[in-house]
């Protein structure tokens, strides 16, 4: 509930105000950079295509995510979160075929299982959730925009974005993009004009979900979606946008160039939030490898707030191996935590300066350990413990 007051009237209603007033709002660094919050904070954080179940990579994200808006809401900073839902998309569309399934039933499915694991997270449900099936005509309407101000192209039945020249390539030579574009089913061998340039519309065949558009039946491609759904909750700028690290190029460099190219505003998102990879041995998670951890698995084994310190225990943009001795050394020390939260007295200004100082949770716990009463208590309540 939102602090109200009515303001003091008179001299001597005004009591001695402290010389330190502690952190505040303004100290906020994220991502190497001040963000000073002000009036409402936005996050658009890219959400799950709904097609399998939720494992450990995927949930750091959103641990992540999820500790950005518990730590502005302990400073009375509004904010608005938003987590979309990608509903659409041609690897839902082949796994539901591959299930005998409708495509939406196989994503309602999946999203009502990602919803528990993220309960079992202590993960909030975002105040927005958009869903790309939803978002269709916006989708339309954007791509629209773009070809009125020559930064899309129609090739047949579909329509491709142009990259702008000062494209955010994230480093990649075009042999690293295309690899980069295949990685998320993106073939370059489909009519567009340059490498660099990644479809907005398709044209749909006899198994692909179909909508009717200026340029025939078809679908909306992936970037897009992220673009149309954040523009229609958000507008043309949010405060923060995060996802995986692997979600840095292509998907957010494209979100935040189509909607920049359409609506003029740069940049899009003020900072942007790229958790750091989750491997096993040394290789990225991914159903692809055959080594996924599932959320639900540990859940039914371990504590869930032992899992969310897990996560949340590291430089946030830092790719780490997961082990089973990462969680069990995880639950060690929420012991430790909630043993130091015991005693009375303290205060929990050196915890929030420190998660103010880019998300510094080890530093954080470092201050809580040494501190202990209202410092670790203040700890384990801006992270969810």
């Amino acid at each position: 509930m939102e602090r109200m007051s009515p303001g003091v009237m008179g001299r001597e209603g005004r009591y001695v105000l402290p010389q330190e007033s502690g952190p505040r709002a303004a100290d906020l660094v994220l991502a190497g950079k001040p963000l000073p919050l002000t009036g409402t904070m936005r996050i658009y954080t890219c959400g799950i295509t709904p097609y399998d179940v939720t494992h450990l990579g995927h949930a750091a994200t959103f641990v992540w995510s999820d500790l950005l808006v518990s730590l502005a809401r302990r400073l009375d900073v509004k904010t608005v979160s938003s987590r979309n839902v990608t509903d659409v998309d041609d690897v839902l569309t082949a796994a539901a075929a591959r299930a005998a399934q409708h495509y939406d039933e196989l994503a309602a499915m999946q999203e009502f299982q990602f919803d528990r694991d993220m309960r079992g997270l202590a993960v909030a449900r975002p105040d927005l959730t958009p869903k790309a099936h939803a978002h269709v005509t916006q989708v339309v309407q954007l791509t629209d925009a773009l070809l009125r101000t020559d930064a899309a192209y129609v090739v047949g039945g579909g329509v491709f974005f142009r990259a702008p020249a000062d494209l955010d390539r994230h480093g990649l030579d075009e042999d690293s993009a295309v690899a980069a574009f295949e990685e998320f089913g993106d073939r370059v061998d489909d009519g567009r004009e340059a490498v660099w340039d990644v479809p907005l519309w398709k044209p749909s065949g006899d198994t692909d979900p179909a909508w009717p558009s200026p340029w025939g039946w078809g679908r909306p491609a992936w970037h897009v979606e992220c673009s149309a759904m954040a523009a229609t909750v958000f507008g043309a700028s949010v405060d923060v946008l995060a996802g995986g690290a692997d979600l840095a190029f292509p998907h957010h460099a494209y979100q935040a160039a189509i909607l920049e190219a359409a609506t003029g505003t740069r940049p899009f998102a003020r900072r942007q939030l790229h958790v750091g990879t989750v491997l096993v041995d040394g290789a990225k998670m991914a159903k692809s490898a055959g080594n996924l951890v599932h959320v639900s698995e540990l859940l039914a084994e371990h504590d869930g707030s032992a899992i969310r310190l897990m996560l949340l225990n590291r430089r946030w943009s830092d790719p780490w191996d997961y082990t089973p001795a990462e969680l069990a050394d995880a639950t060690d020390l929420l012991a430790r935590l909630r043993a130091a939260a015991v005693p009375l007295g303290g205060d929990g200004a050196g915890v929030v300066a420190a998660l103010l100082a880019d998300l510094d949770v080890p530093a954080a716990i470092e201050v809580a350990l040494r501190d202990g009463g209202e410092a670790a208590r203040t700890l384990l309540a801006v992270l969810k413990l």
